[in-house]
C-alpha cells in the first residue's frame, strides 16, 4: 500500500503543507476563486489579477489574504430587487456547533450538572463588498488596500444606493491552520469543480481526479478526494479522504482561463433541472425518440440526392458503418452517409505525417480522401443525418459525449469509464465548443465530454442544440 497517497482525515495538514502547493494547477487560493467563478462571481482582491470586464454577472471585492464561504440568495434577491450600485456585507463567523456545554460544581469542586448554553458565539467578521459595476471592481484592484479601498467605496457611493448586510459565513486565512480548514469546507461545499477547472472528472461520487492520473482498477479512492495531476495509483493502493492531495512534482497541469460565457450560458436557465436520475433518463429517452422520428420524416427526401451524389462520384456503398462503443462499452455501428473515398483508409497511413490531431483520431485540413460531395456534407453535417435511426434503436441520444471506438477508449481508462456512463450523442459540448487548434483536439474533446457527463442536464442539453443549430446555420 502507498504510503504518499494513503491519507486518512488527519492528514490534511501533512499532505498540503501550505495554500501555494497546487492542485490541478492552481494554489488554494486560486481554487477559492474558481468556486466563485462557477458560481458567476469573480473575486477582486487589491493588487490582484485584473477584473474581466466580458464575462462574470458580479465582482466580490475581497481583502488580500481572506478565503469567504457564504449563501448568496438573499444576496442576489437584493440586488435584483432594488438594483443597488453595491452590497457591503459584513461575514459573520459563529461557532460551528449551536451549543456550547460547560461543567458546574460546587465550592469544593464537586461535579454538579453539565450546562448547555444555546446561544451560539461569533468568532470573528470581515467586511466585503459585492458589486456588478467594473469601475467599482477596477477601483478596488488598484488600491493598496482593502480597508483604504472600502474607505472609498463608502465615500463614492450615496448611503440610498447601496445596501449594508450582516450576512452567516466562514472566514479562512491563507495561514496553515486556515488553509486546513478551507480544505475541508471546500470538499463539502463544492460538488463539481469540472466546469471551471478543465480536465478533472468525477468517477465516483466525491472523488475528483485530473485526467493525466493512472488508475489502476483495482486501486481504491474512498470520498471525498480531490487528487490532483500526474499520480499512479497502482493495483491495491489506497487514497481515503477527506483529503485533497496536491500535483505530484513531475507533473504539469496547465490550468486555462476562466471561460466566463460557459460560466454564465452553460445553462438554459429557464429550464427546470430534473433531480431525479430515473426521470430524467425516462424523459432523455422520450425526447430522443421524438426527435429522432421527427428528424427522420424531415429529411427523409434529401436521402435519395445525397445517395445519387455519391454513387455518381465513387460508386457504392452509399452509407458508412463505423464500429462505436456505447453505454456499458457494449460496441454498434455508428451510421453515416459515406462522405469519403473508399480506399480512405490505405490513404490515411500514407498522410499520417499530416494529422494535427494530438491523440488517437485523425484530422487533417484538405483531407484529398474526401468526396466532392463530402466537404459538404461535412460541413452542414448532413452526412451524420443516418444517426437519427441510431438514436431511434437506442444506440445514440441527440445530445451526449462523442461516439468513439474501442481503440481510442483504450488510451486512458480513467476518463473511459466516465464517458462510458452514458449513451454517446449526435451533438455534444465537444462539437459546439472546440476549437480544433492543432496538437489540442484529442484533449478538448475528452475535456468537454467529461463536463457534459459530470453536468449533463436539460439545461445543458437545450442550450447545446441550440448552439449546433446556431453553428451550422451560421458557419461560413
Amino acid at each position: 500500500m502507498s504510503t504518499l497517497l494513503r491519507q486518512d482525515p488527519p492528514a490534511l495538514k501533512s499532505v498540503c503543507p501550505d495554500a501555494a502547493t497546487p492542485v490541478w494547477g492552481l494554489t488554494l487560493t486560486e481554487i477559492h476563486d474558481r468556486y466563485w467563478a462557477s458560481r458567476g462571481f469573480q473575486i477582486v482582491r487589491p493588487k490582484g489579477p485584473r477584473p474581466d470586464p466580458n464575462g462574470p454577472e458580479l465582482y466580490i471585492l475581497l481583502d488580500e489574504d481572506k478565503l469567504v464561504g457564504f449563501g448568496v440568495r438573499r444576496l442576489l434577491r437584493i440586488m435584483s430587487w432594488m438594483h443597488p450600485r453595491a452590497i457591503r456585507v459584513r461575514l459573520v463567523e459563529t461557532e460551528s456547533t449551536p451549543y456550547r456545554e460547560s461543567v458546574r460544581d460546587d465550592e469544593d469542586g464537586r461535579f454538579l450538572k453539565f450546562v448547555r448554553s444555546y446561544n451560539a458565539r461569533q468568532i470573528h467578521s470581515a467586511q466585503l463588498w459585492i458589486t456588478p459595476s467594473i469601475d467599482f471592481a477596477n477601483a478596488w484592484n488598484q488600491s493598496l488596500s482593502g480597508k483604504q479601498a472600502s474607505r472609498m467605496l463608502s465615500r463614492e457611493i450615496p448611503t440610498e444606493q447601496r445596501v449594508a448586510l450582516r450576512v452567516p459565513g466562514r472566514i479562512f486565512k491563507t495561514d496553515a491552520e486556515g488553509s486546513d480548514d478551507f480544505r475541508r469546507w471546500i470538499l463539502r461545499s463544492w460538488a463539481s469543480p469540472s466546469g471551471v477547472i478543465q480536465g478533472v472528472y468525477q468517477p465516483s461520487p466525491g472523488v475528483w481526479i485530473h485526467e493525466t492520473c493512472t488508475i489502476d482498477p483495482n486501486a481504491r479512492i474512498i470520498g471525498p478526494v480531490w487528487l490532483g495531476a500526474g499520480h499512479d495509483l497502482k493495483s491495491g493502493e489506497t487514497v481515503v479522504g477527506p483529503a485533497i492531495i496536491p500535483d505530484s512534482p513531475t507533473a504539469k497541469a496547465q490550468p486555462s482561463e476562466i471561460d466566463w460565457y460557459a460560466v454564465t450560458h452553460s445553462a438554459w436557465r429557464l429550464i427546470p433541472t430534473l433531480r431525479k436520475r430515473p426521470l430524467r433518463a425516462v424523459s432523455k429517452r422520450a425526447f430522443d425518440i421524438v426527435v429522432a422520428l421527427t428528424a427522420i420524416l424531415v429529411t427523409l427526401p434529401i436521402y435519395p440526392i445525397i445517395m445519387a451524389a455519391i454513387y455518381l462520384d465513387d460508386g457504392r456503398p452509399f452509407f458508412f458503418k463505423h464500429y462505436r462503443q456505447q453505454f456499458g462499452g457494449r460496441s454498434f455501428p455508428c451510421l453515416k452517409f459515406r462522405s469519403m473515398r473508399r480506399d480512405a483508409e490505405e490513404i490515411k497511413k500514407q498522410l499520417q505525417a499530416q494529422n494535427k490531431s494530438d491523440g488517437p483520431q485523425f484530422h487533417m485540413d484538405n483531407d484529398p480522401r474526401l468526396l466532392r460531395i463530402g466537404k459538404f456534407i461535412r460541413k452542414y453535417k448532413i452526412d451524420e443525418l443516418p444517426q437519427f435511426f441510431n438514436v431511434l434503436v437506442g444506440h445514440m441520444s441527440i445530445v451526449g459525449p462523442r461516439p468513439s471506438p474501442d481503440n481510442e477508449n483504450q488510451y486512458c481508462p480513467a476518463w473511459r469509464e466516465a464517458r462510458l456512463s452514458v449513451r454517446p450523442g449526435i451533438t455534444g459540448l465537444w462539437q459546439v465548443k472546440s476549437q480544433r487548434m492543432p496538437m489540442t483536439d484529442f484533449q478538448e474533446w475528452i475535456r468537454f465530454d467529461l463536463e457534459y457527463v459530470q453536468n449533463n442536464s436539460w439545461r445543458l442539453d437545450i442550450w447545446i442544440m441550440v448552439e449546433t443549430v446556431k453553428k451550422i446555420v451560421f458557419r461560413s
